[in-house]
């Protein structure tokens, strides 16, 4: 499979339909967005506001076509107000989410920081996920392969990284399989979507 994503041909879940490309998706590939009391547009990253939500697909394009093209009302049937700054405030909740779900592992010891621990459990092939921040160094990331039938995410900052492990900056991380894995891993791809930069593994081995 290829580096971070998640695999294009899974069926199972419920569907959705993007009001900005017309394509329907699973849901877990896309943003949910309700009105707010004040008739404001807001994201709803968990998927558990109440009232009518219209879906985007977690991509910048999709999301800014929305917001032109003034898709929101139509889809939501009533008037609506889009705030400004919506995007930039969806890839904040998505990175947050991203966060607070490694924390989660971190905590229930599925998840490890630093070089030497993420290489030994890729050696013991402990670890199904690598992690590597954006800004680190590529030269140092380039050491470290993703495992075999595992999965790379390399789009959080070293900053982002260091929140969901309690310290100042992360550059490596690991995940083990199971457990939050899954969820990681589809938030993630729902932000990366969100995020111009690459996947920050250039000049990487595929592992």
């Amino acid at each position: 499979m290829g580096r971070g994503g998640v695999s294009k041909d899974r069926s199972d879940g419920p569907e959705r339909k993007c009001i900005a490309t017309g394509e329907v998706r699973p849901k877990y590939g896309l943003i949910r967005f309700v009105a707010g009391p004040d008739g404001q547009v807001c994201p709803d990253i968990t998927g558990k506001l109440p009232g009518r939500g219209v879906y985007v697909a977690a991509d910048q394009g999709a999301l800014h076509r929305a917001i032109s093209k003034k898709l929101f009302a139509r889809g939501l049937k009533m008037p609506v107000t889009v705030p400004e700054g919506l995007a930039a405030e969806v890839e904040r909740q998505l990175s947050r989410r991203v966060v607070e779900l490694i924390s989660l592992a971190r905590k229930s010891g599925d998840a490890v920081a630093g070089y030497e621990k993420v290489k030994t459990w890729l050696d013991k092939e402990e670890a199904q996920i690598l992690i590597q921040a954006a800004d680190g160094s590529g030269r140092g990331k380039s050491k470290l392969s993703t495992p075999h039938f595992g999965k790379y995410i390399g789009w959080l900052t070293a900053d982002e990284l260091g929140m969901a492990f309690g310290r100042q900056t992360v550059i490596h991380a690991a995940l083990a399989s199971g457990g939050l894995a899954k969820r990681v891993v589809e938030e993630a791809q729902r932000l990366r979507g969100l995020r111009e930069t690459d996947d920050g593994g250039k000049g990487r081995s595929e592992g």
